[in-house]
């Protein structure tokens, strides 16, 4: 881990790492630098690693995520505990994760605090989720939050993750969603009307995902207003643990 970065006053910003354009629309405001890579792990960390941590002071992984909990349904949120990946576990800043907690607490559901899993890959079957679950025990699933998670231990950084689910554990995806994004996180319409037209998918499933992420980004959006400047992580956060 490098030595904690001591920012100052209202220059300290927190980083948002998203995988979506429309997740980085969303997390950006006063206090927050939001960046991401259009769901690709591999190109996320090589923006990162190409980014020092100077004028940050947390980093919070925000966007929508595959539920993996059973009663988990589009809309609700997770607030990680941990983040999960290749057998580690990297807990999440408990003092962040707790402030966190707090603003959220006008959503008219409270949110999960549960470890997220993060992967390389997009998991889309059914049994796929199912078996990430068992391995794992985690709520949720995601692209992004463990290479913001590598990020923010590399430079000591607080770190947090707020996600809402989108796809629940029981509904599969199709697999073209796999490469339906442009490399700036914008969907690729293209890629979708391709897919409708090979028979990959059918109009049916498209309205059911455009209610998922219509449930999501509401859910989100809520999320984004309740916790105001920088995340909701609070100033005092630097170096807390």
């Amino acid at each position: 881990m490098g030595d904690p970065v001591t920012p100052s006053g209202d220059q300290a910003k927190v980083l948002a790492i998203v995988g979506l354009s429309k997740e980085a629309r969303l997390a950006a405001g006063r206090g927050v630098e939001a960046v991401g890579a259009g769901g690709s792990p591999h190109r996320l960390r090589d923006l990162l690693g190409a980014r020092d941590a100077t004028g940050l002071r947390a980093v919070v992984s925000f966007g929508i995520a595959g539920g993996l909990g059973p009663d988990l349904l589009p809309g609700d949120v997770v607030v990680a505990s941990g983040i999960l990946c290749d057998g580690e576990r990297h807990a999440t800043d408990a003092a962040v994760s707790a402030a966190i907690t707090r603003r959220l607490g006008g959503l008219g559901k409270s949110p999960v605090m549960a470890d997220l899993a993060g992967v390389d890959a997009a998991v889309l079957s059914v049994d796929a989720k199912h078996e990430l679950r068992n391995r794992t025990g985690a709520a949720a699933v995601d692209m992004e939050s463990h290479v913001a998670a590598a990020f923010a231990r590399r430079h000591g950084l607080p770190f947090a993750a707020i996600r809402v689910v989108c796809d629940p554990a029981h509904r599969a995806l199709p697999a073209f969603v796999a490469t339906a994004l442009k490399p700036n996180g914008d969907p690729d319409i293209r890629a979708v009307l391709a897919a409708l037209a090979r028979g990959q998918v059918g109009i049916g499933v498209l309205i059911r995902l455009a209610r998922d992420s219509s449930a999501a980004f509401t859910s989100l959006n809520h999320c984004r207003a309740l916790l105001g400047r920088g995340l909701g992580v609070p100033e005092a956060s630097i170096g807390s643990g």
